[in-house]
C-alpha cells in the first residue's frame, strides 16, 4: 500500500479551512500527522461491513424521557409563605443593576 504523504500546501488549505495559523514547523509536523491520519483510514477503508447494521449509538439505550404530566402547583400565598420580603404578591430583592457614570 502507498503510503499517503500531503503537501505542505495541502496542509496549509486545510489550515485555512480550520481558520488556524500555523508556522513552518507546524506545517512539517502536520505533514506526518495528517498522512499517518489518511493511511489509517486507507486501512479501514478495506474492512468488509456490509453485514453489519448502520447504527448512530451503540449504548442500547432508548428514549429516557418521560411524557409530561399536568401536576397541580403551589399556590401564590404558599409560594410567597417564607419570602423575607414582598410587595404585592410578588418577591422584594434589592436592586441588581449597576450605576453607570
Amino acid at each position: 500500500m502507498k503510503k499517503a504523504k500531503l503537501t505542505s500546501q495541502e496542509v496549509k488549505h486545510i489550515a485555512k479551512l480550520a481558520g488556524l495559523t500555523i508556522d513552518s514547523v507546524e506545517i512539517k509536523k502536520f505533514q506526518g500527522q495528517l498522512s499517518e491520519i489518511l493511511d489509517f483510514i486507507k486501512i479501514l477503508q478495506k474492512v468488509d461491513t456490509r453485514k453489519v447494521e448502520p447504527t448512530s449509538q451503540v449504548t442500547g439505550l432508548e428514549n429516557v424521557f418521560r411524557k409530561d404530566q399536568i401536576l397541580n402547583s403551589l399556590s401564590q400565598k404558599a409560594v410567597l409563605a417564607n419570602a423575607p420580603n414582598q410587595k404585592s404578591s410578588f418577591f422584594k430583592v434589592k436592586s441588581v443593576k449597576e450605576k453607570w457614570g
